[in-house]
């Protein structure tokens, strides 16, 4: 069985109010068209978040109820092939969270997508804990990928650098905020997956582990206070997956032998770029994955989070 995990499209009514342009590959055809090109079982839908960040929280709860209906409508229309993930602002409050809850419910959401960053706002702030809490209870993945561009962009604003680095270095950042910050420690059987191998972390995360080791010696890290956890950084990344849209196959075999090939899922993040869809596939064979851990990447990870 092969899932894309990672498919963006736009919903229809993003299109209609202007906030994608009408020439974003980002289309249900576009997505059935390559999933049947390429053989894949499942193709699972979300929504390219990054308009959010021009929106006050009012609105990005309307925008967000309006999309997250859409995509359970294109589900309807092409359920022997597509699933969906919804969409929140993890901190955003009561509303968001009973929208959270709504689409799972209701509208069988197989798990829902939060920016790594919202508008200068991060997933281990307090205010999302109660998110955090219910993902847990509903036992749905949790999807942490990057907005637009986050921290820095002042200085990425050519070249493609918010694309290339701004946003895999946001996603790195969530991440490893969320572990020491303590929300794998509060929420043990939360299912945490990280777009885009986590923005590089299995490459840092004996530096994370490092000043953990040294947390008690501030004189050259600085200090490492308040304590949220009990055990290395990397044992608390090891319960969490990702996927594999990196672009960069000795980025995926790093991240298989970091945390265990059986924590990694196929995506391609196209068709965004319509190349992506079999060069996602040629990927997972040029990382060195085979045998029964490739059928674990290529869909049986996913297939267990998915329900299906």
């Amino acid at each position: 069985m092969i899932i894309d995990w990672h498919t963006h499209i736009a919903a229809p009514r993003m299109r209609e109010a202007g906030i994608v342009e009408g020439n974003w590959p980002g289309t249900i055809e576009n997505v059935l068209r390559l999933h049947d090109e390429v053989g894949l079982d499942w193709s699972v839908i979300w929504s390219p978040s990054h308009y959010l960040r021009s929106m006050e929280l009012g609105d990005c709860h309307t925008a967000l109820v309006a999309s997250n209906r859409d995509f359970a409508k294109l589900r309807d229309a092409h359920g022997d092939k597509i699933l969906f993930f919804a969409t929140t602002v993890p901190g955003g409050g009561e509303d968001f969270l009973r929208e959270v809850e709504r689409t799972v419910t209701e509208d069988d959401a197989r798990g829902v997508v939060i920016n790594s960053s919202h508008r200068g706002a991060y997933p281990d702030d307090p205010e999302a804990l109660a998110f955090f809490e219910l993902a847990q209870s509903l036992d749905i993945p949790v999807i942490v990928h990057p907005p637009a561009v986050g921290f820095g962009e002042e200085r990425m604003d050519n070249y493609s650098l918010a694309s290339s680095i701004g946003r895999p270095f946001d996603n790195c950042l969530a991440v490893g905020r969320l572990i020491v910050m303590g929300i794998l420690e509060k929420f043990p059987d939360l299912k945490l997956v990280a777009s885009h191998l986590g923005g590089g972390i299995s490459e840092i995360i004996g530096r994370m582990d490092y000043a953990y080791e040294m947390r008690d010696d501030d004189t050259v890290l600085g200090p490492y206070t308040p304590l949220h956890i009990t055990k290395p950084p990397s044992e608390y990344l090891k319960m969490m997956y990702f996927d594999t849209v990196s672009y960069h196959a000795p980025a995926v075999a790093c991240a298989a032998q970091t945390v265990g090939a059986d924590r990694l899922i196929f995506g391609t993040d196209a068709p965004n770029l319509i190349s992506l869809k079999q060069r996602g596939l040629d990927l997972i064979a040029e990382a060195g994955i085979s045998g029964a851990d490739l059928a674990k990447v290529l869909g049986g990870t996913a297939r267990g989070l998915l329900r299906i």
